[in-house]
């Protein structure tokens, strides 16, 4: 035989990031992460963590949450909730993503018999990515509006407009009538959005849904397509796309905190927005608000993370990543608190009412208050673009994010069949989730919206974050986790990291869980109550992501052998695969237990191919020798 050919037999199958695909053999070719596809530029990761964590909740959510929970004294509970739930639960994340190299599905190898936790979050994010892109055809609709010389809710008067619509300048002629919230009067800026974008008089409630909005249809297609157009390419293209995503909100975030700031009455509104009333913090309401502020804005659960994470190379300093996006998104939520709260001081100021008159919290700030707010400013249509442009930008990467989860969990369980077809797949899957939200296009769709906010990431969320972090830290085992993070960065994970999780955040998470139980309260849209029957389909679609986890149980003890416990006990323990997916990266334990591993020896492979060792071989040696010494105490 020529020599070549024994030679490249000696060579790892799975090749490194560092060898172009040209030089790929071996017919094992959709195993190697090349073709699973990695983040091609340095910022790529980092940006698209930062564009998924920080999205409409930091602009709607954050400052109406600060200033109803006791103004800047909220910064407390919520710095103290970002350090024991936020910090931990991201890093764990981002560990488990970027060892495995694996999506939300296949990285329950860790412990197969937990496979449905993986389910479980695959079902939330396919909800939530349902009504959280028709909450971006609504910004597209706004934005394509706001084209125009002047503004469509300016003003009364069009065919929409109800007897009981004042606008602005009438109110502040007339001084003691009230704007928003008020039964005999209603803002231009209320009527457009109800009566005319959302066309809500055509639906009784939730049972009637009444016809589809063409215009809002057509918006959530664009929607889709342009979701569609930026992850074809998965991780290649969308890692791209976030370069511009990520960082112009900021952009626009600092020139509306500065129009903001200069506006008459714009201190009012920050007073309001940042006194601090420090009894606040002895409610337990506020520590839960605080919590679950963090929860929901840094995306943890979601599987949005993990997924990122696994698309990087195996020694990514993840641990400064983590810092640096979790802090930047808590800083972000406090400027465009500064950016809303100048805005609604100058509204209030106007329209001559409190500024807790004008405050309102999600949809409603976003459609109804702001743009309002933008009618009283000169060059309102530049600022109520600009204003719909940074909620769009907002809105897309974290949507990105949801659509790379459910892309890459699947592929990653059929790569033979799914991965060489990616681009397909990931039609199918937007065609699939537009079709499903067609009903939140109809006159009575926002009801149903409401409903899915509510309780397709509740509870459900909650029990899959519980279960990972109860997973990883008591079945798959703290040391062996620790010791997977020491070869992958070079060393183990402080006290700080240890305490929150095995005590601090499972505690903490439970705490949030039960409260939200105890607490719960049904749905209502204004002054509009949900039937029976709805009430138990939001609280079943809660409910369903919980069962995927015994669901899984079943079907993984039902595929090992022997006794039951036996089989729990098989099942609970990783599978024969789980480790690093290249093969210079496992050692110790993880060595020559991938399919079709030629070399027992991947350090040797890697020192011939690079040359010398690194501090990361050394890292290796370290931990097998650690290995080693445990395996002999354990022998004696």
């Amino acid at each position: 035989l020529p020599s070549p050919i024994p030679w490249s037999l000696t060579q790892p199958v799975t090749p490194d990031l560092l060898v172009s695909p040209s030089s790929q053999d071996g017919d094992l070719g959709s195993e190697c992460p090349e073709d699973r596809g990695n983040w091609t530029g340095r910022l790529d990761f980092l940006l698209s963590c930062i564009g998924y964590c920080v999205g409409l909740g930091n602009v709607w959510r954050f400052p109406y949450r600060a200033y109803t929970n006791g103004g800047g004294a909220f910064l407390v509970p919520y710095f103290i909730m970002l350090a024991i739930c936020g910090i931990p639960i991201f890093f764990m994340e981002l560990s488990l993503g970027q060892f495995s190299s694996l999506g939300p599905l296949a990285v329950w190898k860790i412990s197969p018999l937990f496979k449905g936790v993986g389910m479980g979050t695959i079902l939330i994010v396919s909800l939530v990515a349902i009504y959280y892109n028709m909450i971006i055809a609504y910004v597209l609709f706004y934005l394509f509006a706001s084209l125009t010389s002047d503004l469509p809710w300016q003003h009364c008067g069009n065919w929409w407009n109800t007897d009981l619509c004042l606008d602005h300048h009438v109110i502040k002629a007339g001084n003691n009538t009230l704007p928003v919230n008020i039964s005999n009067t209603v803002s231009p800026s209320e009527e457009y959005w109800s009566r005319y974008v959302l066309h809500i008089q055509g639906s009784s409630g939730i049972g009637d849904p009444g016809r589809i909005r063409w215009n809002l249809c057509l918006c959530l297609l664009l929607s889709w397509t342009i979701v569609y157009l930026c992850i074809l390419k998965g991780v290649k293209s969308s890692g791209k796309v976030v370069y511009f995503t990520a960082t112009f909100p900021y952009l626009i975030l600092v020139m509306l905190l500065i129009r903001g700031v200069t506006l008459e009455g714009a201190w009012k509104g920050i007073q309001f927005y940042l006194t601090p009333q420090f009894d606040h913090l002895l409610s337990s309401k506020v520590w839960i608000e605080a919590a679950l502020q963090i929860f929901y804005s840094l995306g943890v659960g979601f599987g949005g993370l993990l997924t990122f994470a696994s698309y990087n190379t195996f020694h990514q300093n993840i641990y400064r990543d983590t810092f640096i996006v979790t802090l930047g998104n808590a800083i972000t939520s406090i400027l465009a608190g500064f950016a809303i709260f100048s805005v609604l001081g100058y509204m209030s100021q106007e329209l001559g009412v409190p500024v807790n008159q004008v405050a309102k919290a999600g949809p409603g700030l976003a459609f109804v208050v702001y743009p309002q707010a933008m009618t009283m400013i000169p060059l309102s249509p530049f600022w109520s673009f600009l204003f719909f442009f940074m909620l769009l930008t907002l809105g897309l990467d974290s949507q990105f994010a949801f659509m790379e989860t459910i892309v890459t969990a699947v592929t990653d369980e059929f790569p033979y069949y799914l991965r060489p077809k990616k681009a397909s797949f990931s039609a199918v899957i937007c065609i699939a989730l537009f079709l499903m939200g067609l009903i939140l296009t109809t006159e009575g769709g926002m009801y149903w919206l409401v409903l899915l906010d509510d309780y397709s990431a509740g509870f459900g969320l909650m029990v899959v974050v519980i279960s990972t972090c109860l997973v990883v830290t008591r079945v798959y085992g703290m040391k062996r986790f620790c010791r997977d993070i020491h070869m992958m960065l070079g060393f183990k994970p402080g006290p700080y990291f240890r305490a929150c999780w095995m005590v601090l955040t499972p505690a903490t998470m439970m705490g949030l869980l039960v409260y939200n139980i105890v607490k719960y309260q049904p749905s209502e849209y204004g002054n509009y109550r949900f039937p029976t029957w709805a009430e138990v389909l939001g609280i079943l679609m809660g409910v369903l992501s919980c069962l995927m986890i015994p669901m899984g149980m079943v079907v993984a003890v039902l595929q090992e052998e022997g006794t039951l416990w036996e089989r729990v006990q098989q099942a609970s323990r990783p599978a024969m695969d789980w480790g690093p997916s290249l093969e210079e990266n496992r050692t110790g334990v993880y060595v020559a237990s991938l399919a079709g591993s030629q070399s027992p020896k991947p350090l040797m492979v890697h020192m011939r191919k690079y040359g010398g060792i690194t501090s990361y071989e050394n890292t290796a040696i370290e931990v097998d020798r650690e290995m080693e010494e445990e395996d002999e105490e354990e022998s004696m």
